[in-house]
This record gives C-alpha cells, sequence and structure tokens, in this order.
C-alpha cells in the first residue's frame, strides 16, 4: 500500500517558538487516520507545516513518497492532498457554486464532480447562487469539504471540522466522511469530537506538546484512553 503522507521526526516552529518537536506520523493510501489532542499541542501545525505556514526547521516530510524541502500553500495540492481548514475559509464574494469550482482548478479526473457533491449535499444545490458566507456554520462545512473534494484527492485533511457545530450536522458529517472515505479517499481528521473520531476513522495518533505520544487502534474499548488525551 502506497504512503501518501510520511512526517518523520518533523521539527517546526513559528518564527522562534518550536511547536512541533519531533512529531512522527504516516496515511496510506485508503486509510482513515485520525490525530488527537489537546487544544495548543500543535494539531493545526502539523497541517500549517504541509503548506510552509510553519517553518520545518528539521525531519522529513515526504507526499506520496517524494522528499519536500521547501513545503509552499499549494505543495498538498501538487500530490492530490485537499485540506479542509480550520474556520473553512470560505471567499466571501463567491456564491456557493463559484466556491465550489475553485476546487476543481486542477481540472484532475476522478469520482467528484457538481453533480455528486450536490448529490451528497442537496443544499448547496437548492443555494447554489447565494454567497458561501450566507450559509449556517454547518452548511459552511458541507460547502468546505465540498469544495476540497471537487479536487479528487487522494488524501483529505479535515482540521478540526466539528468546530461550533450541533451534535445533528456532526451526525450528518461522520455520514459525509464513510461516504467519502467508501469512494477510496483517505483522510486525516484532525479532532477533539471522540464520537466522530469513533465513526469515521480506523487508526489514531495522540500528540502532545508537538510530539507523537500514542498511537492504535479506533477502538469502542480504548475510547477511555483516547478521551485522556484530550480531557483538560
Amino acid at each position: 500500500m502506497k504512503t501518501l503522507l510520511h512526517m518523520d521526526d518533523v521539527h517546526a516552529y513559528y518564527g522562534a517558538a518550536h511547536i512541533l518537536q519531533g512529531l512522527s506520523l504516516r496515511v496510506d493510501e485508503g486509510e482513515r487516520v485520525a490525530l488527537i489532542g489537546r487544544n495548543g499541542v500543535g494539531k493545526t501545525t502539523t497541517v500549517n507545516t504541509l503548506m510552509g505556514i510553519a517553518r520545518l526547521g528539521s525531519g522529513e516530510i515526504r507526499l506520496d513518497g517524494t522528499l519536500v524541502r521547501k513545503a509552499l500553500p499549494y505543495t498538498p495540492a501538487q500530490f492530490q492532498i485537499a485540506i479542509v481548514p480550520q474556520g473553512r475559509c470560505i471567499i466571501a464574494n463567491l456564491t456557493i457554486e463559484e466556491n465550489l469550482l475553485l476546487g476543481s482548478a486542477s481540472r484532475r479526473s476522478g469520482p467528484w464532480n457538481l453533480r455528486e457533491i450536490y448529490r451528497l449535499f442537496p443544499i448547496l444545490k437548492e443555494r447554489a447562487r447565494t454567497p458561501g458566507t450566507a450559509l449556517s456554520g454547518g452548511q459552511q462545512q458541507m460547502l468546505a469539504i465540498g469544495r476540497a473534494l471537487m479536487a479528487n484527492p487522494r488524501l483529505m485533511i479535515l482540521d478540526e471540522p466539528t468546530e461550533g457545530l450541533a451534535p445533528v450536522i456532526v451526525d450528518q458529517l461522520a455520514d459525509t466522511l464513510n461516504q467519502v472515505t467508501h469512494q477510496g479517499t483517505a483522510i486525516l481528521l484532525i479532532e477533539q469530537n471522540l464520537g466522530l473520531v469513533a465513526r469515521t476513522t480506523a487508526r489514531y495518533y495522540a500528540v502532545e506538546k508537538g510530539r507523537i505520544t500514542t498511537s492504535g487502534a479506533v477502538d469502542p474499548a480504548n475510547l477511555n484512553e483516547l478521551h485522556s488525551h484530550i480531557a483538560v
């Protein structure tokens, strides 16, 4: 099985602040992996390092087997990795459909297109001509996921997708992610909602103080152990 993302002993910085302190993880083709941990331990920095927002000081990042010497914001996209960022980053002056079409800029063939996104999220079709920021928080998350899928990625990274969402919307999100993985897309889910983690991922990494402290299978029998990694 091909490895899509491999971070080995990665140290990353914002200016002089040393955030990632030897973090290592990998995601293989078709896998469903969670990255869990408390606020401020380096989860989002893991994503930002892949995009060059956080500075890579040492260690290795390999995307689809290729060593990345200097990451830039578009680097993940070059390797068929789509990122659903924390905060969603919906473009305010574009319609829902225009936001979705941004995701297809690479013109990469695959199972995801406007018709399939509208099938997955009918509310986006109903409101396709309205501004993306006119949607509710849950609907904006649908839009952010749909935009990422329009790139037909091999790996989709989601950073805290349940933030600010009602439980019923989280349930819908779990169903959506399971449909996505059934299509063969790998996911790296960065999340503190263990209900979503348990329903959508098969294994996990727990991060603390910028490094992985434990990893293993996601199983109902070990949810208490997983909870210990996010409890304040």
